[in-house]
Protein backbone atom coordinates (compact mmCIF):
# COMPACT_ATOMS: atom_id res chain seq x y z
CA UNK A 1 0.00 0.00 0.00
CA UNK A 2 2.73 2.47 0.94
CA UNK A 3 4.58 1.80 -2.32
CA UNK A 4 1.38 2.47 -4.26
CA UNK A 5 0.73 5.68 -2.32
CA UNK A 6 4.34 6.80 -2.84
CA UNK A 7 4.01 6.32 -6.60
CA UNK A 8 0.87 8.47 -6.76
CA UNK A 9 2.42 10.96 -4.33
CA UNK A 10 5.46 11.32 -6.58
CA UNK A 11 3.20 12.17 -9.52
CA UNK A 12 1.21 14.69 -7.48
CA UNK A 13 4.37 16.36 -6.16
CA UNK A 14 5.94 16.52 -9.62
CA UNK A 15 2.77 18.04 -11.10
CA UNK A 16 2.71 20.75 -8.44
CA UNK A 17 6.44 21.42 -8.88
CA UNK A 18 5.97 21.93 -12.63
CA UNK A 19 3.06 24.26 -11.97
CA UNK A 20 5.07 26.33 -9.47
CA UNK A 21 8.06 26.59 -11.81
CA UNK A 22 5.81 27.70 -14.68
CA UNK A 23 3.94 30.16 -12.47
CA UNK A 24 7.15 31.82 -11.36
CA UNK A 25 8.79 31.71 -14.80
CA UNK A 26 11.62 29.55 -13.52
CA UNK A 27 12.68 31.99 -10.77
CA UNK A 28 12.15 29.66 -7.86
CA UNK A 29 14.07 27.76 -5.22
CA UNK A 30 16.11 24.82 -6.46
CA UNK A 31 14.27 22.72 -3.87
CA UNK A 32 10.88 23.03 -5.59
CA UNK A 33 11.70 20.31 -8.16
CA UNK A 34 12.25 17.97 -5.20
CA UNK A 35 8.59 18.27 -4.16
CA UNK A 36 7.75 14.92 -5.74
CA UNK A 37 10.52 13.18 -3.83
CA UNK A 38 9.49 14.81 -0.55
CA UNK A 39 5.86 13.76 -0.99
CA UNK A 40 6.83 10.23 -2.07
CA UNK A 41 9.10 9.81 0.96
CA UNK A 42 6.37 11.02 3.29
CA UNK A 43 3.96 8.58 1.61
CA UNK A 44 6.35 5.70 2.27
CA UNK A 45 6.39 6.67 5.95
CA UNK A 46 2.76 7.66 6.43
CA UNK A 47 1.59 4.28 7.78
CA UNK A 48 4.81 3.42 9.59
CA UNK A 49 3.19 3.94 12.99
CA UNK A 50 0.16 1.75 12.38
CA UNK A 51 0.04 -1.19 14.82
CA UNK A 52 -0.72 -4.77 13.77
CA UNK A 53 -4.27 -5.28 12.44
CA UNK A 54 -4.73 -1.60 11.63
CA UNK A 55 -7.64 0.19 13.27
CA UNK A 56 -8.50 -2.90 15.29
CA UNK A 57 -4.99 -2.82 16.75
CA UNK A 58 -5.32 0.88 17.52
CA UNK A 59 -8.59 0.24 19.31
CA UNK A 60 -7.08 -2.63 21.31
CA UNK A 61 -4.30 -0.39 22.62
CA UNK A 62 -6.73 2.44 23.41
CA UNK A 63 -9.31 0.31 25.21
CA UNK A 64 -6.76 -1.67 27.19
CA UNK A 65 -6.21 1.55 29.13
CA UNK A 66 -9.62 3.22 28.84
CA UNK A 67 -11.84 0.24 29.70
CA UNK A 68 -9.62 -2.81 30.10
CA UNK A 69 -7.14 -4.09 32.65
CA UNK A 70 -4.92 -1.04 32.28
CA UNK A 71 -7.56 1.34 33.62
CA UNK A 72 -5.99 1.24 37.10
CA UNK A 73 -2.92 3.05 35.71
CA UNK A 74 -4.85 6.28 35.19
CA UNK A 75 -3.98 7.56 38.67
CA UNK A 76 -0.28 6.76 38.20
CA UNK A 77 0.42 8.80 35.05
CA UNK A 78 -0.02 12.39 33.93
CA UNK A 79 -3.21 13.59 32.27
CA UNK A 80 -1.36 14.37 29.04
CA UNK A 81 0.14 10.89 28.87
CA UNK A 82 -3.24 9.31 29.63
CA UNK A 83 -4.78 11.26 26.75
CA UNK A 84 -2.04 9.96 24.46
CA UNK A 85 -2.42 6.27 25.28
CA UNK A 86 -6.22 6.15 25.51
CA UNK A 87 -6.38 7.86 22.10
CA UNK A 88 -3.39 6.04 20.65
CA UNK A 89 -3.18 6.87 16.96
CA UNK A 90 -1.03 5.50 14.16
CA UNK A 91 -0.49 8.98 12.73
CA UNK A 92 1.09 10.27 15.93
CA UNK A 93 3.04 7.04 16.28
CA UNK A 94 4.56 7.48 12.81
CA UNK A 95 5.89 10.91 13.81
CA UNK A 96 7.30 9.36 16.98
CA UNK A 97 9.05 6.55 15.11
CA UNK A 98 10.71 9.02 12.76
CA UNK A 99 11.84 11.52 15.41
CA UNK A 100 12.28 9.61 18.67
CA UNK A 101 15.79 8.64 19.78
CA UNK A 102 15.30 5.03 20.76
CA UNK A 103 17.78 3.46 23.15
CA UNK A 104 21.18 3.08 21.54
CA UNK A 105 20.12 5.00 18.43
CA UNK A 106 21.33 8.40 17.26
CA UNK A 107 19.69 11.68 18.24
CA UNK A 108 16.96 12.85 15.89
CA UNK A 109 15.60 9.43 15.03
CA UNK A 110 15.69 8.90 11.28
CA UNK A 111 17.14 12.43 10.85
CA UNK A 112 14.68 13.26 8.08
CA UNK A 113 14.16 16.72 6.59
CA UNK A 114 11.67 19.02 8.29
CA UNK A 115 9.54 19.18 5.14
CA UNK A 116 9.26 15.38 5.01
CA UNK A 117 8.33 15.17 8.69
CA UNK A 118 5.75 17.95 8.41
CA UNK A 119 4.19 16.24 5.39
CA UNK A 120 2.98 13.23 7.41
CA UNK A 121 1.30 15.24 10.19
CA UNK A 122 -2.34 15.29 9.06
CA UNK A 123 -3.60 16.50 12.44
CA UNK A 124 -1.17 19.18 13.70
CA UNK A 125 -2.23 19.24 17.34
CA UNK A 126 -1.75 17.07 20.49
CA UNK A 127 -4.20 14.53 21.88
CA UNK A 128 -5.48 16.84 24.63
CA UNK A 129 -7.29 19.06 22.12
CA UNK A 130 -8.33 16.33 19.66
CA UNK A 131 -12.09 16.40 19.07
CA UNK A 132 -12.37 13.22 16.98
CA UNK A 133 -9.62 11.15 18.64
CA UNK A 134 -7.21 11.85 15.77
CA UNK A 135 -4.09 13.85 16.58
CA UNK A 136 -0.63 14.41 15.16
CA UNK A 137 1.95 13.86 17.88
CA UNK A 138 2.34 12.49 21.38
CA UNK A 139 3.28 14.75 24.27
CA UNK A 140 6.78 13.29 24.20
CA UNK A 141 7.25 14.52 20.60
CA UNK A 142 5.53 17.90 20.89
CA UNK A 143 8.83 19.75 21.11
CA UNK A 144 10.04 17.98 17.96
CA UNK A 145 6.94 19.12 16.06
CA UNK A 146 7.27 22.66 17.38
CA UNK A 147 10.84 22.74 16.06
CA UNK A 148 9.69 21.54 12.64
CA UNK A 149 6.84 24.06 12.54
CA UNK A 150 9.07 26.95 13.59
CA UNK A 151 11.71 26.25 10.94
CA UNK A 152 9.13 25.81 8.17
CA UNK A 153 7.03 28.81 9.20
CA UNK A 154 3.89 26.73 9.73
CA UNK A 155 1.15 29.01 11.02
CA UNK A 156 0.17 28.44 14.67
CA UNK A 157 -3.45 29.37 15.35
CA UNK A 158 -3.38 28.98 19.14
CA UNK A 159 -1.30 27.38 21.88
CA UNK A 160 -1.91 23.85 20.64
CA UNK A 161 -3.02 24.09 17.01
CA UNK A 162 -1.15 24.64 13.77
CA UNK A 163 -2.42 24.71 10.19
CA UNK A 164 -1.48 21.83 7.94
CA UNK A 165 1.77 22.00 6.04
CA UNK A 166 0.76 22.31 2.34
CA UNK A 167 2.35 19.04 1.23
CA UNK A 168 0.19 17.14 3.75
CA UNK A 169 -2.70 17.59 1.32
CA UNK A 170 -0.77 15.80 -1.43
CA UNK A 171 0.18 12.89 0.85
CA UNK A 172 -3.41 12.62 2.03
CA UNK A 173 -4.72 12.73 -1.55
CA UNK A 174 -2.37 9.94 -2.65
CA UNK A 175 -3.54 7.84 0.30
CA UNK A 176 -7.22 8.57 -0.37
CA UNK A 177 -6.86 7.59 -4.02
CA UNK A 178 -5.01 4.33 -3.39
CA UNK A 179 -6.97 3.32 -0.32
CA UNK A 180 -10.36 3.51 -2.01
CA UNK A 181 -9.52 2.38 -5.53
CA UNK A 182 -7.24 -0.48 -4.51
CA UNK A 183 -9.93 -1.68 -2.12
CA UNK A 184 -12.37 -1.92 -5.03
CA UNK A 185 -9.96 -4.10 -6.97
CA UNK A 186 -9.22 -6.23 -3.89
CA UNK A 187 -12.94 -6.65 -3.22
CA UNK A 188 -13.38 -7.91 -6.77
CA UNK A 189 -10.52 -10.38 -6.37
CA UNK A 190 -12.02 -11.62 -3.09
CA UNK A 191 -15.42 -11.97 -4.81
CA UNK A 192 -17.04 -9.46 -2.47
CA UNK A 193 -17.97 -7.45 -5.60
CA UNK A 194 -18.92 -8.94 -8.93
CA UNK A 195 -17.10 -8.03 -12.14
CA UNK A 196 -20.09 -6.00 -13.39
CA UNK A 197 -20.37 -4.11 -10.09
CA UNK A 198 -16.67 -3.29 -10.12
CA UNK A 199 -16.67 -2.08 -13.71
CA UNK A 200 -19.82 -0.02 -13.12
CA UNK A 201 -18.29 1.66 -10.07
CA UNK A 202 -15.02 2.45 -11.80
CA UNK A 203 -16.61 3.75 -15.01
CA UNK A 204 -18.90 6.06 -13.01
CA UNK A 205 -15.90 8.37 -12.39
CA UNK A 206 -15.60 9.27 -16.09
CA UNK A 207 -17.58 11.41 -18.51
CA UNK A 208 -19.30 9.76 -21.51
CA UNK A 209 -16.40 10.38 -23.90
CA UNK A 210 -13.89 8.76 -21.56
CA UNK A 211 -16.28 5.89 -20.81
CA UNK A 212 -16.63 5.14 -24.51
CA UNK A 213 -12.87 5.13 -25.00
CA UNK A 214 -12.27 2.85 -21.98
CA UNK A 215 -15.05 0.42 -22.99
CA UNK A 216 -13.53 0.13 -26.43
CA UNK A 217 -10.13 -0.58 -24.89
CA UNK A 218 -11.27 -3.25 -22.42
CA UNK A 219 -13.40 -5.03 -25.00
CA UNK A 220 -10.61 -5.63 -27.49
CA UNK A 221 -9.23 -9.11 -27.85
CA UNK A 222 -5.93 -8.57 -25.97
CA UNK A 223 -7.88 -7.60 -22.84
CA UNK A 224 -10.17 -10.60 -22.73
CA UNK A 225 -9.20 -11.51 -19.15
CA UNK A 226 -11.61 -9.84 -16.65
CA UNK A 227 -8.74 -9.35 -14.18
CA UNK A 228 -6.73 -7.42 -16.77
CA UNK A 229 -9.76 -5.31 -17.59
CA UNK A 230 -10.20 -4.35 -13.92
CA UNK A 231 -6.48 -3.59 -13.66
CA UNK A 232 -6.67 -1.33 -16.70
CA UNK A 233 -9.71 0.45 -15.28
CA UNK A 234 -7.91 0.90 -11.99
CA UNK A 235 -4.91 2.48 -13.75
CA UNK A 236 -7.15 4.86 -15.71
CA UNK A 237 -9.03 5.78 -12.56
CA UNK A 238 -5.92 6.51 -10.52
CA UNK A 239 -4.63 8.71 -13.34
CA UNK A 240 -7.90 10.64 -13.41
CA UNK A 241 -8.01 11.19 -9.65
CA UNK A 242 -4.32 12.19 -9.53
CA UNK A 243 -4.95 14.89 -12.13
CA UNK A 244 -8.11 16.02 -10.34
CA UNK A 245 -6.37 16.33 -6.97
CA UNK A 246 -3.41 18.21 -8.48
CA UNK A 247 -5.85 20.65 -10.07
CA UNK A 248 -7.71 21.04 -6.77
CA UNK A 249 -4.42 21.95 -5.06
CA UNK A 250 -3.62 24.52 -7.76
CA UNK A 251 -7.12 26.01 -7.63
CA UNK A 252 -7.04 26.41 -3.85
CA UNK A 253 -3.33 27.23 -3.51
CA UNK A 254 -3.87 30.57 -1.77
CA UNK A 255 -6.25 29.12 0.83
CA UNK A 256 -3.92 26.16 1.45
CA UNK A 257 -0.90 28.41 2.03
CA UNK A 258 -2.92 30.70 4.30
CA UNK A 259 -4.33 27.82 6.35
CA UNK A 260 -7.92 28.55 5.30
CA UNK A 261 -8.52 25.43 3.22
CA UNK A 262 -10.97 22.94 4.71
CA UNK A 263 -11.36 19.24 4.03
CA UNK A 264 -9.25 17.05 1.77
CA UNK A 265 -8.34 17.60 -1.88
CA UNK A 266 -10.49 14.63 -2.87
CA UNK A 267 -13.51 16.57 -1.55
CA UNK A 268 -12.82 19.40 -4.01
CA UNK A 269 -12.50 17.53 -7.30
CA UNK A 270 -14.97 17.84 -10.19
CA UNK A 271 -18.63 16.91 -9.49
CA UNK A 272 -18.77 13.65 -11.49
CA UNK A 273 -15.69 11.93 -10.00
CA UNK A 274 -16.47 13.42 -6.57
CA UNK A 275 -19.95 11.87 -6.55
CA UNK A 276 -18.52 8.55 -7.77
CA UNK A 277 -15.87 8.59 -5.06
CA UNK A 278 -18.45 9.18 -2.33
CA UNK A 279 -20.54 6.36 -3.75
CA UNK A 280 -17.52 4.03 -3.47
CA UNK A 281 -16.86 5.16 0.10
CA UNK A 282 -20.42 4.30 1.12
CA UNK A 283 -20.29 0.93 -0.59
CA UNK A 284 -16.92 0.10 0.99
CA UNK A 285 -18.24 0.82 4.47
CA UNK A 286 -21.38 -1.22 3.91
CA UNK A 287 -19.99 -4.25 2.10
CA UNK A 288 -16.19 -4.42 2.14
CA UNK A 289 -15.13 -3.30 5.61
CA UNK A 290 -18.02 -5.17 7.23
CA UNK A 291 -17.61 -8.39 5.26
CA UNK A 292 -17.12 -11.53 7.32
CA UNK A 293 -13.45 -12.13 6.39
CA UNK A 294 -12.56 -8.56 7.39
CA UNK A 295 -14.51 -8.73 10.64
CA UNK A 296 -12.95 -12.10 11.52
CA UNK A 297 -9.44 -10.69 11.11
CA UNK A 298 -10.34 -7.62 13.18
CA UNK A 299 -11.83 -9.72 15.98
CA UNK A 300 -8.83 -12.03 16.07
CA UNK A 301 -6.42 -9.10 15.84
CA UNK A 302 -8.12 -7.28 18.68
CA UNK A 303 -7.80 -10.31 20.97
CA UNK A 304 -4.15 -10.84 20.03
CA UNK A 305 -3.27 -7.20 20.70
CA UNK A 306 -5.25 -7.04 23.94
CA UNK A 307 -3.47 -10.15 25.24
CA UNK A 308 -0.02 -8.85 24.31
CA UNK A 309 -0.75 -5.52 26.01
CA UNK A 310 -2.03 -7.24 29.14
CA UNK A 311 0.94 -9.58 29.51
CA UNK A 312 3.62 -7.00 28.71
CA UNK A 313 2.20 -4.29 30.96
CA UNK A 314 1.92 -6.79 33.79
CA UNK A 315 5.56 -7.72 33.16
CA UNK A 316 6.85 -4.16 33.49
CA UNK A 317 4.69 -3.62 36.56
CA UNK A 318 6.16 -6.72 38.23
CA UNK A 319 9.62 -7.15 36.69
CA UNK A 320 10.85 -9.30 39.59
CA UNK A 321 8.54 -12.19 38.67
CA UNK A 322 10.00 -15.10 36.69
CA UNK A 323 7.48 -14.94 33.83
CA UNK A 324 7.90 -11.17 33.63
CA UNK A 325 11.63 -11.56 33.23
CA UNK A 326 11.10 -14.06 30.43
CA UNK A 327 8.77 -11.70 28.59
CA UNK A 328 11.03 -8.69 29.04
CA UNK A 329 13.91 -10.76 27.74
CA UNK A 330 12.14 -11.07 24.36
CA UNK A 331 12.05 -7.30 23.83
CA UNK A 332 14.65 -5.67 21.57
CA UNK A 333 17.25 -3.55 23.36
CA UNK A 334 16.18 -0.39 21.52
CA UNK A 335 13.01 -0.26 23.63
CA UNK A 336 13.68 1.20 27.08
CA UNK A 337 11.50 -1.42 28.74
CA UNK A 338 13.28 -1.21 32.12
CA UNK A 339 13.30 2.57 32.47
CA UNK A 340 12.65 3.64 36.09
CA UNK A 341 9.88 6.00 34.92
CA UNK A 342 6.49 4.27 34.54
CA UNK A 343 5.36 6.38 31.58
CA UNK A 344 8.56 5.59 29.70
CA UNK A 345 8.14 1.88 30.40
CA UNK A 346 4.53 1.93 29.23
CA UNK A 347 5.53 3.78 26.07
CA UNK A 348 8.28 1.22 25.47
CA UNK A 349 5.65 -1.54 25.62
CA UNK A 350 3.47 0.33 23.14
CA UNK A 351 6.49 0.96 20.89
CA UNK A 352 7.36 -2.73 20.96
CA UNK A 353 3.87 -4.05 20.25
CA UNK A 354 2.81 -1.37 17.76
CA UNK A 355 6.00 -2.00 15.80
CA UNK A 356 5.07 -5.61 15.06
CA UNK A 357 3.64 -6.85 11.78
CA UNK A 358 0.40 -8.85 11.78
CA UNK A 359 2.25 -12.13 11.25
CA UNK A 360 4.86 -11.39 13.89
CA UNK A 361 2.24 -10.36 16.45
CA UNK A 362 0.40 -13.64 15.83
CA UNK A 363 3.66 -15.58 16.19
CA UNK A 364 4.55 -13.89 19.49
CA UNK A 365 1.00 -14.37 20.78
CA UNK A 366 1.04 -18.09 19.98
CA UNK A 367 4.41 -18.63 21.59
CA UNK A 368 3.88 -16.74 24.83
CA UNK A 369 0.43 -18.29 25.22
CA UNK A 370 1.82 -21.80 24.71
CA UNK A 371 -0.13 -22.41 21.50
CA UNK A 372 2.96 -22.84 19.36
CA UNK A 373 6.39 -24.20 20.23
CA UNK A 374 9.30 -23.64 17.80
CA UNK A 375 10.86 -27.01 18.64
CA UNK A 376 7.75 -29.08 17.92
Amino acid sequence: HSLEVASVGMSLGNDIARYLCTKNHGFISTLIPETGQIVATACLAHDLGNPPFGHSGEKAIQTFFSEGRGLYLKEQVSEAFWNDITRFDGNANAFRLLTHSFKGRRQGGFAMTYSTLASIVKYPFPSAVATKKKFGFFTSERQAYETVARHLGIIQTDDSHWVRYPLVYLVEAADDICYEIMDLEDAYKLKILTYDETVDLMLSFFDETAKSRIRQRINVEELSDPNEKVQYLRACLIGLLENECAQAFITHEDDILAGRFEGALIDHISPVPCAAYQRCVKLSRARIYKSQPVLDVELSGYRIMATLMELMVEAIEHPDRYYSQQLIGRVSSQYDIQNPNLENRLMAVIDYISGMTDVYALDVYQKICGISLPII
